[in-house]
């Protein structure tokens, strides 16, 4: 039965989509062969000067074997708790592509999230990731953070216990109180599942850890500072990192910028709205085109789209495996398409629509399960869903008094009134989790740091572009770069001029001296 955590996640899938005529996207997994001995590299570490019970961390050698693709594998040790580093050690997942020729250094990239595979970004799609210029230059790595996938992860459901999770339908009117005894009892259930299966590692998947993280592969990488790409939640870390080692940063490029300082309450209006322009951007685009499922004007589209989410929150329609589609799993479908609008996404959605109000299901389902990582056969590819949900429980403070989220509840429909109600209620998930003692949230300033390219997209529905705006504000080195486009991120997608300035700096070290304003 499903119990919101966060209504929808600040995160792209880690591979393109893929999209043909009658079905919509899909997502490949990583099969990953491993040949021991062919083409094994020995990492030689920085030497940092740490205190004792780091050395063991700083000093490791990493043996990389091939793997993927002529791409190389590894793994990596980091401290379970670091205000503890004697107490334990969790593993983390590397892959590479290195550089054709004299490498500048290794270039992190991390895809979003949280909970988002960068080792699957990397192996899958590292031409998605990074274009030409940045391989030449650089060892493109993609690692899994702490709690994701291949890492030491987070674990909490089997795969039919997750669709309930996911997919089931709390009984009740959203916000009345049988509506959330049950989706608290659910969250509860979930919680104490994720703390049995996981075990003490669950309590240190928090963005600070994954941030110390990154140092320690820096330092057993070879680089003295680090050289990092980050999108979406991946700003998030890369931010923190820069504020916790300003010292060690390198040249960092922030793409889809989160606004840390931002509260629960403000993320999710801000995506909210974020999500509602998207969609009536898509409307525009839409009405009026052959095959477009909408009449009239782009408000009364909006109205249609807002009837439709209402009529599946009363009565779901069953899908053809027995599943029901209710409001969160259409929503869901609606929103992943809207990331990709320059990779087929507004197309598609027609498509997706058109069949919801014919009755049909099974395309929602696909758009859903594309984006919760569930396979055809019922399985999940990835924990990227308990792991979103452990890293948002850590990093930000929650109240799930009734009174107060019904208050937010309506801010939310007046924000909006098509997404917004659907994105209600999240408190109550995280303070049900295990650790529910989430981070205060505030500016982060990384003073000191070289500088840090922030990148942001006028009509980003994830990751709207007044963080970027924050963000860039707020870091004492930060330079924003607009890129006046839809969809989710900005560099690699089509723009040469967002292209060219993330390469010139990463490569070159070259900042702009103004916004480009690029498109």
């Amino acid at each position: 039965m499903t119990s919101p955590i966060t209504p929808i996640r600040r995160r792209t899938r880690t591979v393109l989509l893929a999209l043909s005529v009658g079905l919509a996207l899909t997502l490949s997994g990583c099969v990953t062969a491993f040949f021991p001995g062919a083409g094994s590299a020995t990492s030689t570490p920085t030497g940092e000067d740490v205190v004792a019970d780091l050395r063991p961390f700083y000093e490791q050698q990493l043996v990389w074997e091939s793997c993927h693709d002529k791409m190389q594998c590894t793994t990596a040790s980091v401290p379970m708790d670091w205000e503890n580093p004697g107490s334990g050690e969790i593993e983390l997942d590397l892959v590479r592509k290195q550089s054709g020729g004299d490498a500048i250094g290794s270039l992190l990239v991390n895809p979003g999230g949280p909970g988002a595979s960068g080792f699957d970004f990397i192996a899958d799609s590292v031409d998605y990731a990074t274009d030409a210029r940045l391989q030449a230059n650089f060892d493109i790595v993609g690692f899994d953070p702490r709690g994701v996938n291949r890492s030491t992860p987070v674990s909490c459901l089997e795969s039919a216990e997750m669709d309930d999770y996911l997919y089931g339908i709390a009984d009740g009117e959203r916000g009345s109180e049988t509506w959330i005894t049950e989706v608290t009892a659910s969250a509860q259930e979930f919680g104490a599942a994720c703390a049995e299966n996981t075990g003490a590692p669950l309590e240190f998947v928090d963005t600070v850890s994954a941030a110390r993280d990154l140092d320690v592969l820096r330092a057993v990488l070879g680089d003295a500072k680090l050289n990092y790409l980050g999108y979406s939640y991946g700003t998030f870390l890369g931010a923190t990192y820069a504020d916790l080692y300003p010292e060690k940063t390198g040249r960092l490029v922030l793409d889809g910028a989160i606004d840390p300082s931002s509260s629960y309450y403000e993320v999710n209006e801000t995506q909210a709205m974020g999500f509602e322009s998207a969609l009536a951007a898509y409307l525009d685009d839409c009405i009026g085109a052959r095959d477009c499922p909408f009449t009239g004007s782009t408000e009364e589209g909006m109205s249609t789209i807002a009837a439709l989410l209402a009529s599946v929150e009363q009565t779901p329609i069953k899908n053809i495996d027995g599943r029901m589609l209710g409001s969160n799993a259409l929503l869901t479908a609606i929103i992943y398409p809207l990331y990709f609008p320059a990779g087929g996404g507004w197309p598609v959605l027609s498509e997706m629509l058109a069949s919801v109000m014919n009755g049909d299901a099974e395309y929602a389902f696909t758009f859903a399960d594309a984006y919760n990582g569930r396979e055809e056969g019922g399985t999940y590819s990835d924990n990227s869903s308990e792991a979103f949900i452990a890293y948002n429980c850590r990093d930000y403070t929650h109240n799930a008094d009734p009174a107060h989220m019904a208050t937010e509840a309506a801010q939310l429909v007046e924000a909006a009134p098509v997404i917004g109600p659907y994105f209600s209620y999240g408190d109550i998930g995280c303070s049900n989790w295990p650790y529910p003692d989430g981070a205060a949230r505030d500016e982060i300033r990384a003073e000191g740091a070289a500088p840090i390219l922030v990148i942001g997209t006028t009509n980003d529905p994830a990751t709207p572009y007044l963080w970027a705006e924050a963000l860039a504000g707020q870091l004492e080195s930060g330079v924003l770069v607009t890129y006046e486009g839809e969809g989710h991120t900005g560099y690699n997608k089509g723009s040469d001029c967002v292209n060219d300035v993330v390469d010139d700096y990463l490569i070159d070290g070259v900042v702009p001296s103004s916004d480009p304003q690029c498109s």
